[in-house]
């Protein structure tokens, strides 16, 4: 079977514009949740969110009709696209955009709703028809095609927060099966005074910076923005000699079929998605030298998070180091996944896993070996496990490689 290798990487978090950006922000240790300023969240349990900047906004009548979820995946995969070495139209044309989201354009629809209960749109007509022009959650993967003219198989997952994991598992799928030599995979998400307000109903936030797996901890701080991947078959970026960044080597995914909101309290649908991924990338469950978790920084999850890592790794779950990049920018929904996976590729590259913010003590009822602080140092690593879990169920996880040292083509 093909190797499916990753050339090209491309994010928007609140840390900034760009891979480098992130970078610095996440091996700093600190968090960049901030105050939510896209809408009046005072009535809320928390005022707290990860906030992303745009990037430039493209020329044209067309610019218009775009979202912010749209903007954030356009300057995401703009990047990923210059990392890579593929500038020219022709070079990409026949690629295939896989994408996971939640909201699409959900906040432009609000702000078109809003105005109409105002009175403030001329034409409901109109209204409705910029609401529902906005609204699609497959908004991001589409204006992705239309800006970069991609011609290839375009799909959107929406599985809440494991959609952009998922996204991963068909374009390794597509590209395996020759259907595609060349994809964008990734997600996006903007943050949406809906989506706020009903994680602030279910109680599951933190009116504090979120402290995944942390004794104390009390909730999740949402975030926004986007993580892109270009993928490529071995073969193609030999022929074009592209360099290697990485490796997907693997990915599974799988369904609770427990309960809509509360994952499975001992972690058997998040078991078995690592395990299928462990089979897909060959990889034996003692080769994953560290895992990026989905770590929400809720009571509930982590703990089933946890679970299921004991049920993979064994004894050896609470020697494996354990991050989560949440804690740093917050949960972006649909587009965490996409993110989570740059933010892995970044630390197998740099020989090194980030901290995650908060400090504190680890709790007695998901007793991982956390990074704290400090990156801490893994020139060794060479093999990572990326989990997402999701509402509904739904939960994914990726098997990511480094690139060889002296990796180019």
């Amino acid at each position: 079977m093909e190797r499916i290798v990753v050339t090209g990487l491309g994010a928007v978090s609140p840390h900034g514009l760009g891979v480098e950006r992130l970078w610095k922000g996440l091996r700093s240790g600190r968090t960049a949740i901030g105050e939510v300023n896209l809408f009046d969240a005072t009535r809320h349990r928390t005022q707290l969110a990860g906030i992303s900047e745009t990037g430039e906004v493209p020329l044209g009548a067309a610019a218009r009709r775009l979202s912010r979820a749209d903007l954030f995946a356009i300057e995401a995969a703009r990047q990923a696209f210059a990392d890579a070495g593929l500038a020219g139209a022709e070079s990409r044309a026949d690629a295939g955009v896989f994408f996971g989201s939640s909201t699409g354009g959900m906040f432009e629809g609000e702000r078109v709703f809003f105005d109409n209960l105002k009175g403030q749109q001329k034409s409901r007509t109109r209204a409705r028809a910029r609401m529902w022009a906005a609204q699609p959650v497959c908004s991001p993967a589409n204006a992705v095609a239309r800006m970069f003219g991609l011609h290839g198989p375009l799909e959107t997952c929406a599985t809440a927060c494991a959609a952009a994991t998922m996204a991963f598992e068909s374009a390794l799928e597509s590209l395996r099966s020759g259907e595609v030599s060349l994809a964008i995979a990734g997600g996006s998400d903007g943050l949406c005074e809906m989506t706020h307000g009903g994680f602030n109903s279910l109680r599951a936030v933190s009116a504090q910076p979120t402290r995944p797996f942390r004794a104390d901890r009390d909730g999740l701080n949402l975030g926004e923005g986007s993580g892109v991947v270009v993928l490529e078959t071995e073969t193609h970026a030999s022929a074009r000699g592209a360099t290697v960044l990485g490796e997907l080597a693997g990915a599974g995914s799988s369904c609770d079929a427990h309960h809509m909101t509360a994952p499975q309290p001992e972690g058997l649908g998040a078991q078995l998605a690592i395990e299928r991924a462990l089979q897909d990338a060959g990889v034996k469950a003692g080769e994953i030298d560290f895992i990026n978790a989905h770590g929400t920084g809720t009571l509930h999850n982590d703990c089933a998070e946890w679970n299921a890592l004991c049920r993979v790794f064994g004894e050896g779950a609470g020697d494996l180091p354990l991050t989560s990049s949440k804690g740093s920018v917050g949960h972006l929904l649909g587009a965490c996944g996409g993110l989570e996976a740059v933010v892995t590729l970044l630390c197998l590259r740099a020989g090194e896993v980030h901290p995650t913010p908060g400090g504190g003590q680890v709790g007695p009822d998901c007793p991982v070996d956390l990074v704290l602080d400090q990156p801490r140092d893994l020139p060794e690593a060479r093999t990572a496990l990326s989990l997402n879990l999701a509402f509904g169920g739904a939960n994914a996880a990726l098997v990511l490689r480094g690139a060889a040292p002296g990796a180019s083509s």
